[in-house]
């Protein structure tokens, strides 16, 4: 093991934060990039994009799980995360190669349209990005001991991440984003390569300690007890099932039915869970219904989140420069307008990068984990019911893009502490996949039952009605999830 790794130095951090920033890289480009090119340079109509941004969350589904579940338990090539880390990093970098070449690709195959070719690459790109994540991820809570060390951890994550994604997103405003994929391609390559020899993995991961002899530890391996660990997302996965079916037999109601019963399914289960009594529970199962709290709130989050990722580019067209979906566009205007989609986002994730270890990491250490995340998605829910009343020209989205900022620093750091102090420490792969469901099953109503609801309504100010309402939820979840500990004040290297 390096010096640099026993102390726990801030060298260690940045190194340890790596090869989560080369996934992050790659999810700006996606970010940034998908929507644009399949708009401007295949011509694909607002639903057809959802279904498109829809096969990454799908792959997410299996991905982070399984894998996840098979690095908790494997060890080769030196390592127990750094294979996944490797073979995740060449696939992203290969998509990304792909995205602006399908085209190509499906004349090459012998394909007439392009939307299957679209979906299989963003399939692949997303399953590659999700096989590296859950790993870079879990390594961080491997090698950092619980508590400020492993806050720290994700935080130097969030903010070394953060800072290369803002660099991805002038890439794309400064020039363009064909630039930014191809720049992207040897940067990914790089940093899933180079990152993971410097880092020594545990040989055997510590079981956490628990006052109930009886537990065993592959009881939440079975597929039972993982679907019941997953409860308050049963209404998303519900939903989920039946919008992918519905789409694949080009089935569609004329109203809202299985919407509404779905929502209220999750309000159900969310509200179950969030009331549920912990007294005379041992640790681990006091842990469980922590955790399933956790998903509860962060589910909220996401779907607000999403809704804007996918539909940035359709509010700015309609609403900053008044074109309605389907209308002919100027290429000129195409790259201006994604140029403006491309600015916001590269100053949501300047604020991002920011504020973790510098901000929001110190912040922990006075009030708490938990509460201190719940405040920024209570700022973020404000920053979206602001683009919603004033969010008609460039300069005010990229002010309130800012405001939102706040909440995206908390979203992509704090969630990630906050989950592994309360799971199983030798299962973290397996709980890190499972909490990944928090995210793409709301991504995937994002992409079906959002996208049918923007692509029918005119007003594309609909995207921010969702966003506000789903973060304010979301907050008020957060604040209604127990702290583990008192904020502690230990030092950090």
């Amino acid at each position: 093991m390096l010096e640099m790794q026993k102390k726990l130095s801030n060298v260690f951090y940045a190194i340890l934060a790596l090869p989560a920033t080369a996934m992050g890289f790659a999810l700006s480009i996606q970010i940034a990039a998908l929507s644009w090119i399949l708009s401007t340079q295949y011509g694909l109509e607002i639903h057809d994009v959802g279904l498109v941004w829809a096969a990454g969350p799908i792959a997410g589904i299996l991905g982070q799980v399984i894998i996840g579940l098979i690095s908790d338990k494997v060890w080769f090539w030196n390592g127990r995360r750094r294979p996944f880390i490797f073979i995740g990093g060449f696939l992203a970098a290969l998509m990304l190669l792909a995205l602006p070449n399908i085209d190509i690709i499906s004349t090459s195959v012998g394909i007439g349209g392009i939307l299957g070719v679209a979906i299989a690459v963003a399939l692949t790109l997303d399953l590659a990005i999700n096989i590296s994540f859950n790993p870079t991820r879990s390594i961080i809570a491997d090698v950092t001991p619980e508590g400020v060390e492993r806050t720290k951890g994700y935080a130097w994550m969030q903010t070394i991440s953060g800072t290369f994604g803002v660099m991805a997103y002038v890439i794309g405003a400064v020039w363009d984003n064909y630039v930014l994929i191809y720049f992207g391609v040897a940067f990914i390559l790089i940093l899933s390569i180079i990152p993971p020899f410097f880092i020594e993995e545990p040989r055997e991961l510590n079981q956490s300690e628990d006052d109930d002899p009886s537990y065993k530890t592959s009881d939440n391996t079975s597929f039972i007890v993982m679907l019941n660990n997953i409860k308050p997302l049963w209404g998303f996965l519900i939903y989920s099932v039946y919008a992918l079916t519905a789409r694949m037999v080009n089935f569609k109601m004329d109203n809202y039915y299985v919407e509404i019963l779905c929502f209220a399914i999750t309000l159900y289960f969310i509200i179950k869970v969030i009331l549920a009594k912990t007294e005379g529970l041992s640790k681990k199962q006091r842990g469980i219904v922590g955790f399933k709290k956790v998903l509860a709130a962060h589910s909220f989050t996401w779907l607000g989140i999403q809704t804007m990722f996918v539909y940035m580019f359709a509010y700015v067209q309609y609403k900053v420069y008044g074109y309605v979906t389907g209308a002919e566009i100027a290429p000129a205007i195409q790259i201006e307008m994604g140029k403006v989609v491309a600015i916001s986002f590269l100053i949501l994730n300047a604020v991002g990068a920011i504020l973790p270890a510098f901000v929001l990491e110190p912040i922990t250490r006075k009030i708490g984990r938990v509460k201190t995340h719940a405040i920024c998605i209570s700022i973020m829910a404000i920053g979206y019911a602001g683009l919603l009343f004033f969010g008609f020209t460039p300069i005010m989205i990229y002010i309130l893009m800012g405001v939102l900022g706040v909440g995206w620093a908390a979203t992509i750091s704090l969630p990630f502490a906050i989950m592994s102090q309360k799971v199983d420490q030798s299962q973290m792969g397996l709980f890190m996949g499972l909490f990944n469901l928090s995210v793409v099953l709301p991504q995937l109503v994002a992409s079906f039952g959002v996208g049918q609801a923007v692509s029918d309504t005119p007003d594309k100010s609909l995207i921010f009605i969702i966003s506000s309402v789903t973060l304010a939820i979301s907050a008020l979840l957060w604040f209604m999830v127990k702290e583990d500990q008192e904020p502690e004040t230990s030092q950090s290297n």
